[in-house]
């Protein structure tokens, strides 16, 4: 099989969603009907001996939510479907963040009786901005719900974009009869029940036929009555606005109950894009090139607590991986020859020997590569977008014991590694200090600390309030601020400096000081390559 082959296979997509619109259920009924699984974990049973496939951490098992973004991978018809579940909850927003910069679509899920709520709104800006084609499923029709139409109408006032229907609802809640595929005419009969398996036994009907006007009744005309207003009022489906991020096709179902799946895992193989070129410092790459290239987007440790385990999920940009070949780290020049690189269905891994531009490879790894990391065959190439976003909330990491200071510092190294908190060395030594976007990340990093490396801690309030990383142009000068500020300078997990604030007018006083300091609100990993234009 040829590259330019394989690369057409790929489709590579994210899910997001605010949280508790069904994202993660969704994604275990995906890789149910894909056949990957055969039974579908619910992430509600918290108390239950079954889990979401999808969500492999002792917390996200115990709360029922997601806190980290988890990958899978399956076969569907002759596609490869890289499947990336993300966190919803905004206080986990960074790793959603750079999960995005490594997809080709997005799947947006966005509960019936909520509509677009806020962390979806905030996720769609940074598709829009990426230009990534979204399609939507909108869940819980079996609850009741709010108007179908309206839910389509907010779609597109508050997210920009043009929304067309592939299915429609008849009825919602008790009434809720089935969805009605508006492109071959033909309804899927809903009968409820989780665990019923996506064995394609569905009831399809005929929607003209008389028979089955008169079973559904009134809610069959209601819905009839509403795709005609519907289809009056949105364009016809231009598969060109979809892939520019222009048109979003809209689905109904309830995940939960394994219904309207099957329509929306079909769309993705007929309509998701292939891998496409990617932007790079140097130049633009094309998938179909012969020669490797990859960007390590997202860490995790401890995925197997028994093996203390850091894998590097590297998205492969162009060319074919092979196990064993030589690969260049740019950032540092070191060569390294994988052997023991994984593919993933959440936490159970494979072997793998070969993997083409779109997939998502795991890669052991042991403090060499770090978030943002360009791999190549040699070439000096760095891609770019991988975001880091300055903490809103701070605070001092204190333990009991002395005696687990080795364990507490290795714990927030790997962790900060991985993205899921920020770790600050004061420039005049003392305590570490943790920036987070939201509360509920501390939690999380003290639950790890304490599960994972056998340290419990104390989280402290710090006095700072804000971090804006700092460049020069004049490598002297930012010698000097560093020295002038040392008290309020620390280092971050890739030694940046950032300057620590108490609050907004000491910044501003520093700014109007030090003219010559650039201080950043977003970081890239690219050499301390900053994008400027987005921290607005």
């Amino acid at each position: 099989m040829t590259i330019a082959h394989e690369v057409e296979r790929r489709r590579t997509f994210a899910i997001i969603s605010h949280p508790d619109a069904g994202k993660t259920t969704l994604t275990e009924k995906l890789l149910l009907f894909a056949g990957a699984i055969q039974i579908a974990g619910s992430v509600k049973a918290r108390k239950a001996s079954r889990h979401a496939t999808s969500d492999w951490m002792e917390i996200e098992k115990q709360r029922g939510i997601s806190v980290a973004s988890s990958v899978m991978q399956i076969e569907y018809r002759d596609c490869v479907v890289n499947l990336l579940d993300t966190p919803g909850h905004q206080d986990f927003s960074e790793d959603t963040y750079r999960v995005l910069t490594a997809v080709d679509a997005a799947l947006m899920v966005i509960d019936a009786a909520n509509g677009v709520e806020a962390q979806t709104l905030r996720l769609l800006q940074v598709c829009r901005a990426r230009n990534t084609p979204i399609l939507t499923f909108i869940n819980k029709m079996d609850r009741e719900v709010r108007d179908p139409v309206d839910l389509v109408d907010e779609i597109e006032r508050t997210l920009g974009m043009a929304a067309v229907p592939f299915t429609w609802p008849v009825g919602m809640g008790k009434s809720f009869h089935g969805v009605y595929d508006l492109r071959n005419h033909r309804m899927r009969v809903f009968r409820p029940g989780a665990d019923r398996l996506a064995s394609g036994d569905d009831e399809m009907v005929d929607v003209d036929d008389p028979a089955i006007a008169e079973r559904f009744g009134s809610e069959l005309e209601q819905a009839r009555n509403e795709i005609e207003l519907v289809r009056g009022a949105s364009p016809e489906f231009d598969h060109a606005a979809f892939l520019s991020g222009k048109q979003t096709p809209v689905f109904f179902g309830s995940a939960i109950n394994n219904f309207g799946v099957h329509e929306v895992l079909d769309a993705l193989a007929d309509l998701a894009p292939a891998p496409s070129p990617r932007a790079a410092i140097q130049r633009v790459v094309a998938p179909q090139e012969g020669k490797f290239t990859g960007v390590v987007f997202k860490i995790q440790a401890n995925m197997d607590p028994a093996h203390r385990d850091r894998i590097a999920f590297v998205r492969v940009c162009s060319g074919q991986f092979e196990r064993g070949m030589r690969l260049t780290v740019v950032r540092n020049g070191k060569v390294i020859r994988p052997g023991s690189v994984v593919s993933f269905l959440s936490q159970r891994r494979e072997l793998l020997e070969f993997a083409f531009p779109g997939d998502i490879i795991g890669i052991p790894n042991h403090g060499t590569l770090q978030l943002g990391d360009t791999l190549t065959e040699g070439e000096d190439l760095q891609f770019t977008g991988l975001p880091f976003f300055a903490p809103e909330i701070f605070q001092q990491v204190e333990i009991a014991d002395p005696m687990r200071a080795k364990q507490l510092k290795l714990g927030l190294a790997q962790l900060g590694e991985e993205g899921a908190i920020q770790v600050f060395r004061p420039h005049h030594g003392g305590a570490l200090l943790l920036g987070a976007v939201g509360q509920l990340q501390f939690e999380v990093v003290a639950h790890r600390l304490q599960h994972e490396y056998g340290v419990p801690a104390r989280m402290a309030p710090s006095k700072f309030r804000l971090a804006r990383w700092v460049t020069c142009d004049d490598p002297k000068e930012l010698t000097r601020f560093i020295e002038a500020n040392g008290h309020r300078v620390a280092y971050d997990a890739v030694d940046a400096p950032t300057f620590l604030a108490t609050a907004n007018a000491e910044l501003v006083v520093t700014q109007e000081l030090w003219p010559k300091i650039r201080f950043h609100a977003l970081r890239e990993h690219a050499g301390l390559v900053f994008q400027q234009r987005l921290e607005g």
